[in-house]
Order: C-alpha cells, then sequence, then structure tokens
C-alpha cells in the first residue's frame, strides 16, 4: 500500500526539501525502514494532534511523520497523524500540561522537561553520567528506563519510549570556551546561559560559572538576537536546524549532558482507542524512535560540520579539558545524587560501563 501523506512528498523528499529550505545541503540521511505487518481491523477513526519542539528538518520531526505513516498504513487510513512543528502549540511544558488536560493527544518533550511528573528522569541531566552514545542507547533499552515510562502512570500522561535527543554542546557569541574559567570569566563577566526549566541544568552552569537563565525554546533565538542571554547548549543538530549559529559565534564540544526525548500521548486519547490501536501505536511509536535515534546519529557530525562551514568557531575538548568540566561539576553529584537516588545512579552506571 502507498503511504499516505498530507502532501505530496515522501519522507526522505520532504527532509531534503526541508534542509534545502533551511539553505543546507542535506546529508546522507537513512530512507525510513519499510513498513511491515498486516493492517489492523476496523476499529473506528481518529486524527492525532501531535506537537513537537523542532523544526520539519529535524530527525524528531522526520521520524515523526514515519511514525504517522506507519498508524496510517496499517489501519487504511483510519489513523492520520499531523505533526505541529516549531513550538508551535508551546513549549515542552504547556504541551505536556495539555496532554493532562486532553487538548492536545501527542508530544515529544527532552527527558529534562518531564521531571516535574518522573523525578528519577533528573537522572539523565547528572553531568557526564553517560560516557558513550552507544552507554546511552543502553540505558534507554533498560528495565530501568522501562520503569521511568511505568511510573508517568496516573498523570495523565501515557509515556510511550525514549528516543535521542542527544548529547548537548555550549554555543555562545561572548568567547571561545575552552575551559570553565572562559564560562565564569574571571576577569570579565560570566556567560549568560539559556537553559531549560530544570534545577539540575541550572546546577550545572552555577557549578561552572555561568549565569543560567531558564527560558522556554521558543523564545530562545530572539533573545540571543537581542543579547539577552550569551548563549546555550543543545545538540549540534539542534543548533543547526534552528538556525542559531546565524545569532552565536562560539560553540565548544561539551558533550556535558546526554539527554533523551520522550514520545507520549495523552492518557485520554489512549483510553479512547481499542487495544488493538493501542499495541499499534505502541509498536509504531517504537519503531519510530529506532529511527530517530539512527537519524541523529547521522545528523550530529555532519551538524557539526555544516555550522563550522558556516562561520561557527568550534572547540574540541581534548580529555584533560573535559576532565577540568569534569571536575568543575562535583558539587552537582554531592547535591543531586541523594536527591534522585543513589541507588538508581549507580545502575544506570553499571548499565553504561557495561558498554564500555
Amino acid at each position: 500500500m502507498t503511504p499516505i501523506w498530507r502532501s505530496t512528498l515522501t519522507l526522505a523528499g520532504a527532509a531534503t526539501l526541508s534542509l534545502g529550505m533551511a539553505h543546507a545541503q542535506s546529508p546522507e540521511l537513512s530512507d525510513p525502514p519499510a513498513i511491515e505487518g498486516e493492517v489492523v481491523a476496523d476499529h473506528g477513526s481518529h486524527t492525532i494532534r501531535m506537537g513537537i519542539g523542532l523544526s520539519e528538518t529535524s530527525p524528531q520531526y522526520i521520524s515523526s511523520r514515519y511514525f504517522g505513516d506507519i498508524l496510517e498504513q496499517r489501519t487504511d487510513g483510519r489513523i492520520t497523524v499531523n505533526v505541529f512543528p516549531n513550538s508551535q502549540l508551546g513549549d515542552d511544558v504547556q504541551m505536556m500540561e495539555m496532554l493532562q488536560t486532553g487538548t492536545l493527544d501527542m508530544t515529544y518533550p527532552s527527558s529534562s522537561a518531564a521531571t516535574t511528573y518522573v523525578s528519577e528522569l533528573a537522572a539523565f541531566d547528572l553531568p557526564f553520567l553517560l560516557p558513550s552514545r552507544e552507554a546511552a542507547i543502553a540505558v534507554m533499552h533498560s528495565e530501568v528506563a522501562q520503569g521511568m515510562l511505568d511510573a508517568f502512570e496516573d498523570t495523565g500522561i501515557k509515556a510511550l519510549t525514549f528516543s535521542e535527543n542527544g548529547y548537548r554542546q555550549l554555543s555562545n557569541s561572548a568567547r571561545p570556551v575552552t575551559s570553565p574559567q572562559d564560562v565564569a570569566g574571571l576577569d570579565v563577566r560570566g556567560l549568560t546561559v539559556r537553559t531549560m526549566e530544570n534545577p539540575v541544568h541550572l546546577a550545572i552552569w552555577e557549578a561552572l560559572g555561568a549565569n543560567p537563565t531558564p527560558m522556554a525554546f521558543g523564545e530562545l533565538f530572539s533573545a540571543m538576537e537581542q543579547g539577552v542571554v550569551d548563549g546555550q547548549e543543545n545538540p549540534w543538530s539542534t543548533i543547526l536546524t534552528s538556525n542559531f549559529n546565524e545569532v552565536q559565534d562560539y560553540g565548544t564540544e561539551t558533550r556535558h549532558v546526554y539527554t533523551p526525548f520522550i514520545m507520549m500521548m495523552s492518557e485520554r486519547t489512549w483510553n479512547r482507542l481499542d487495544p488493538a490501536y493501542q499495541a499499534l501505536v505502541q509498536e509504531a511509536a517504537r519503531q519510530s524512535a529506532e529511527y530517530e535515534i539512527q537519524l541523529s546519529a547521522e545528523y550530529d557530525d555532519w551538524s557539526r560540520s555544516q555550522l563550522e562551514e558556516r562561520g561557527m568557531q568550534i572547540t574540541r575538548l581534548d580529555d584533560e579539558q573535559i576532565a577540568a568540566f569534569q571536575e568543575a561539576v562535583q558539587p552537582v553529584y554531592e547535591e543531586w545524587s541523594p536527591r534522585i537516588g543513589e541507588d538508581l545512579i549507580a545502575e544506570i552506571q553499571a548499565i553504561a560501563n557495561a558498554v564500555q
């Protein structure tokens, strides 16, 4: 059966066009996996509204479209998914609140924005906890992570699966950063760095001597353009697809935090679905998450090189420089390990270390 889209573009074509609109040559992204499985019996028709924070050029958007394609194809078009990118429907916090009230069907926030619902998710915000992508993926596929998803029960949110937001990197418009001292600015003022409204992230940048400033993602570009904040921290792909290089001269590959995305559905929407549809939604979520993780890996290095081609000066830290950042943020562990759970952190570290 031909995939059903609300445009004449194929998924790969949509990605290429979106990147072209952003004045970028398309990376060689993997095509979406073939959709397999029988068509599910008719259990009614549903239109699902899904809001995401990132742009049409992002792996998150491309994989969300693939999620919709799976549902449409395997229900003969009875389930359709309309994806609203660019924080059109609100920021992560607002959209999760909309899930609770049933005014939005799905969203795809960073785990960092969801710690108010499941406090254990704050483990992912600890600096330098996950030393590699392979370690991070192993943790996301673990029983520990499944327990975090299950903990959303009775919050009004059905958490479906984790995927990759990725390693967060620092960018700013003030100066190159090679050490914590460059963040703190011993001879000049410390950097004003936008963060999410997340207490562990705030603690990280306070420990580094910055002035952390919580702010909705949708407001960030204008704030940097107007000089309200010096910089921000996000994965390279987010920095590129959001065109932050237009207002940020310097980047530093700090890899200070690895955060996943969580694909979520309103419990009200979930409960309206027949169990056969629920099983299909869960399966499609996992398949699209695997695709998103693959796209994210392909996109990350390409995004960094694209940012450099567009004039961003990017500093790659060596092991000694990373160690200086790790030492500077140790107070974050001292403060937050007892709150998050030392046993949980140890379990995550054991999973990560087994991959190394």
